[in-house]
């Protein structure tokens, strides 16, 4: 303060014109910005705000698309971030041609489910849980002013998927402390961090805290994954070439065939998620209201978060039925 009032007062005209013109540049960068992300996210207007990170442009659209899609209905605002490009996941293209084209089938998914996207500029294949981008996600989150956090869990087959599990818990701190990035504030309170659901029993196995039905929203979910082709359509992973071929032979060409497809596909993997936590469902929705459930989708409480009453679980998910 000292130094702009040396400066307005003892400066000549020239230079106190060059000062003011270079803060009124500053503000407009400011206010725009600002316009700009309250425009997108408003902060205070008392909806929840769930950020959610994929290791690829897929991940969180597989995982959580149908609890995105009814958050969104309700009004919330929910955002997905692929950590890394998927500039590998193809077996005719890859590169930046590969990035490009899944950021915008990423893009079209969003604009199904009713939800923010991101995909950052990591290459595939290429995630490590390094300073750089811990700093990259506690940035996000308290960007997003996140009420609820969700990724993978960090024991998986694929190091991307691993890496941002360890980058989730590492900012499960990181996010509170107030000096760690300048750039943005801490969240308060901490975020509620989650665990998209998988298969994998060592060193633990998944854990669901929460299962929640998707069936009001499972073909807008449908209607996501069938906007991504490259992955869907053109890829099948861990096979030989000759399984490969004869995979990919069998998927329709035509929109229909391949919209059918993956709600044969990923119908069957929803509705296996429902039969496997029947119990769970049960817990919220009531025994007669669970045995109905066709799909649902199911999440673990990470220990390193703010851990949830029953309460804040039915705030956070407001889609089960009043006790």
């Amino acid at each position: 303060m000292k130094n702009l009032e040396f400066i307005l007062r003892h400066r000549g005209t020239k230079m106190r014109l060059l000062f003011a013109i270079t803060l009124c540049a500053s503000l407009a960068v400011l206010l725009t910005a600002t316009s700009g992300e309250t425009a997108l996210r408003p902060l205070d207007d008392g909806k929840l705000r769930i950020i959610v990170f994929g290791a690829h442009p897929d991940d969180a659209e597989l995982k959580a698309g149908g609890v995105a899609a009814m958050w969104a209905a309700r009004g919330h605002h929910v955002k997905f971030v692929s950590v890394t490009n998927g500039d590998l996941g193809h077996y005719e293209m890859s590169g930046g041609a590969l990035a490009r084209r899944r950021k915008a089938e990423v893009e079209a998914a969003a604009a199904k489910l009713g939800i923010q996207t991101e995909v950052l500029d990591i290459h595939d294949g290429e995630l490590t849980p390094t300073l750089e981008n811990r700093k990259k996600m506690v940035r996000l989150i308290r960007e997003w002013r996140a009420d609820l956090v969700m990724g993978h869990r960090p024991n998986d087959y694929n190091p991307d998927h691993r890496y941002v599990g360890v980058l989730m818990q590492d900012s499960a701190f990181m996010v509170t402390v107030p000096f760690y990035d300048l750039n943005t504030p801490p969240v308060e309170p901490n975020p509620v961090f989650l665990f998209l659901s998988d298969g994998f029993q060592k060193p633990n196995p998944f854990q669901p805290d929460v299962v929640v039905a998707i069936d009001e929203a499972f073909q807008k979910k449908i209607d996501a994954l069938d906007a991504l082709p490259s992955q869907f359509y053109e890829t099948v992973y861990g096979v030989d070439a000759k399984t490969r071929q004869e995979r990919l032979a069998a998927i329709p060409k035509n929109p229909a065939g391949r919209r059918a497809y993956a709600e044969k596909r990923f119908g069957t993997s929803a509705a296996a998620v429902a039969e496997k936590y029947r119990a769970q469902l049960a817990k919220r929705y009531g025994a007669a209201e669970a045995t109905a459930v066709k799909y649902a989708e199911a999440f673990e409480i990470c220990e390193y978060g703010r851990q949830p009453s029953e309460a804040e679980i039915r705030r956070l998910f407001p889609f089960f039925p009043a006790n």
